[in-house]
Formats: C-alpha cells, sequence, structure tokens
C-alpha cells in the first residue's frame, strides 16, 4: 500500500521553524517532537530565512499579484471578445 502523502500548512510550517529558531532545542529534538524529517524542517527553515523580506516589504508582493490580476483580466477580454467575434460569425 502506498501513503498518501502529508501536507502541512504555512501556520504550522512557520511555528516550527520559529521554534527552531529559538534554539532552545536541537532540530533533530524538534524533528522527532512532530515527527517529521530533520531534512524537511532544514528545508523549511531554509525557505522561510529567503522570503524573510517578504514580511518588511508587502508592497513588492502586493505589486505583482495586481500585475497578474491586470493581466489576467486582459486575457479574459481578449478571449471573451474572441468569443462574441466567432459567435457572430457562426450566427
Amino acid at each position: 500500500m502506498s501513503r498518501k502523502r502529508t501536507t502541512y500548512s504555512a501556520e504550522f510550517k512557520a511555528k516550527v521553524v520559529l521554534e527552531i529558531l529559538e534554539g532552545e532545542k536541537t532540530l533533530n529534538e524538534i524533528a522527532s517532537k512532530y515527527k517529521l524529517l530533520p531534512k524537511n524542517l532544514q528545508n523549511w527553515k531554509k525557505q522561510f530565512l529567503s522570503n524573510a523580506s517578504l514580511a518588511f516589504d508587502k508592497s513588492q508582493v502586493v505589486k505583482e499579484y495586481k500585475e497578474e490580476i491586470e493581466f489576467l483580466k486582459k486575457q479574459s477580454d481578449q478571449l471573451a471578445k474572441k468569443v462574441g467575434t466567432l459567435t457572430i460569425e457562426k450566427d
């Protein structure tokens, strides 16, 4: 039988990584406490630290999402126009 891959919420990962960064327990102790692989914790910590600057630069993240939304709206409008044109041609 195959095991289903477990997914963890961002809140859980952040809580565990913050516990690692406190430094009161070793990585292996924390891994055994939550029944996780130490390599997963290392990866989560690396990802957390590489994206830590986003917590202080929310405007950049918001700007990127707004740009993506605008692009998708334009793309949707173009597709709607194309559908309209094809519908008129068919009729």
